[in-house]
């Protein structure tokens, strides 16, 4: 997901994505709590695109409790895991669109978590390639980065993330779906930007967006791959737990910077063209607007505490990471 979420956190824009019904059990009502607490025994555990900014945060977390030979780093360019190496962590080549990588990879991985690919409108012909070497190789369990609300959700985005579940369905294998919400890290690039012209624009109008840290899912990822619990048909909505406007957010920028900022509701339209007059190819733009006018109709906001849940206590304040964001 590196190429896809640089492009989508480019300082003019304020929003990235950064995902059938079934008959899956959700996880409401059951707490995972801390990987510290969950350890047991020996797996192999592998993380696709292991380098992204998600899958170092994933391995990250897993390295407090699970030893590193316990982790397979899947990478396409090794050279950039050597620091993963150098902590004992396995690394493997794993390149989507080189399915011959795929099953060497998979070699005695008992838990696989499949993030999502950067390459939208390939992706699910590289799902697919990563879904079939794991049967063959045997994997016990698939966790899956789909899209919040993903069955239902009007992001033209969601749609690769459906037809992966679909295929994952279709596999038989034991799957879990980690159904992300945006990353708040998708709002926060742009404050320099807003810092810069006083305003955030964008076409979500007065909807509520439940986004949360790239660090939480991580962690809730990482919680659910150690669990002691059989977690193969569960569902996970994951979406912070405070929600707010954008112009809640950019009220907060005020606050901690003393300067104005406000927000300007754009029709999509408007909101495309904005994006292409500040550089950004015509499909991106167009890509983006929608997504933003689907968040507008309620496709980021979820009040199931699945997260909080999991990673076992409170999602990050907006608050929290827009200072955090100011500091650097």
């Amino acid at each position: 997901m590196d190429r896809f979420d640089r492009i989508l956190c480019m300082p003019t824009i304020h929003s990235l994505t950064l995902p059938e019904p079934n008959d899956s059990m959700d996880a409401k009502g059951e707490t995972i709590g801390t990987p510290s607490k969950q350890r047991r025994g020996r797996t192999m555990l592998a993380i696709t695109g292991a380098t992204g900014q998600l899958g170092r945060l994933v391995i990250a977390a897993l390295l407090r409790t699970v030893p590193a030979g316990e982790i397979a780093a899947l990478v396409r360019d090794v050279d950039k895991a050597s620091d993963l190496a150098a902590k004992g962590v396995v690394v493997r080549e794993a390149d989507y669109n080189r399915p011959e990588t795929l099953g060497p990879a998979l070699a005695g991985v008992d838990k696989l978590l499949l993030i999502s690919g950067n390459e939208v409108g390939h992706r699910v012909p590289q799902h697919k390639a990563v879904i079939d070497a794991a049967k063959t190789a045997g994997v016990k369990l698939i966790a899956y980065t789909s899209a919040l609300h993903a069955d239902t959700s009007p992001l033209g985005l969601a749609e690769e993330h459906r037809q992966t579940e679909a295929l994952l369905r279709e596999s038989a294998l034991p799957t879990v779906l980690l159904r992300n919400s945006w990353y708040t890290e998708n709002y926060t690039a742009s404050i320099p930007a807003a810092l810069q012209h006083g305003v955030m624009i964008g076409s979500a109008g007065v909807a509520r967006i439940a986004s949360a840290t790239r660090a939480d899912f991580a962690n809730a990822t990482a919680a659910v791959l150690v669990a002691p619990e059989d977690q193969a048909g569960r569902v996970y909505e994951l979406a912070g737990d405070e929600a707010y406007t954008l112009a809640e957010f950019a009220d907060e920028l005020s606050r901690q910077t003393g300067k104005t900022i406000t927000f300007q509701n754009l029709s999509e339209a408007d909101y495309k063209a904005a994006l292409v007059g500040a550089g950004l190819p015509e499909a991106v733009a167009a890509m983006l607007a929608q997504s933003d006018a689907a968040a507008g109709q309620g496709a980021l906001f979820d009040d199931s505490h699945d997260l909080g849940r999991l990673i076992g206590r409170p999602t990050t304040p907006l608050k929290d990471a827009i200072a955090a964001a100011l500091k650097g």
